[in-house]
């Protein structure tokens, strides 16, 4: 499986702007530059969408490993945040909320642990990943 973006960028660094756009039209020219990046201007940031990226990954992952040790969440809400200090991504912060009918405290641990080592988005970062786990 492969899955396409593309950025456009017109201009210098701190005066430039430029859209990103995804292959499932998600993103369609979506107007990212410096002041959504480094300050609270309008449109979005690479750090927003690895923070989306890692939210929904790890997510997913969950599910898949409830639904193998025989559990279905009534429902799974991850936040992540994403620490850019000095030019480089140091950290993932996730902060996950559980509904999980029947599950143990042990079992939900283990599961959340397993989804956070194993979705595809951990893997791929370089960086400190740090779970908050809590069934709610």
């Amino acid at each position: 499986m492969k899955r396409k973006a593309t950025a456009v960028w017109n201009g210098s660094g701190k005066d430039g702007k430029g859209h990103l756009s995804t292959q499932s039209t998600v993103l369609s020219k979506t107007q990212y530059s410096f002041n959504s990046r480094f300050a609270e201007g309008v449109g979005t940031n690479p750090e927003e969408l690895i923070a989306a990226a890692h939210a929904g990954c790890f997510t997913m992952k969950l599910s898949f490993v409830l639904q193998e040790a025989g559990f279905t969440a009534d429902e799974l809400s991850t936040d992540c945040t994403i620490t850019l200090d000095n030019g480089a991504i140091t950290k993932s912060e996730l902060t996950l909320k559980a509904k999980v009918p029947g599950i143990s405290k042990e079992k939900f641990d283990a599961s959340a642990k397993d989804a956070k080592e194993n979705c595809p988005i951990s893997k791929l970062l370089n960086t400190d990943i740090s779970l908050d786990a809590s069934l709610v």
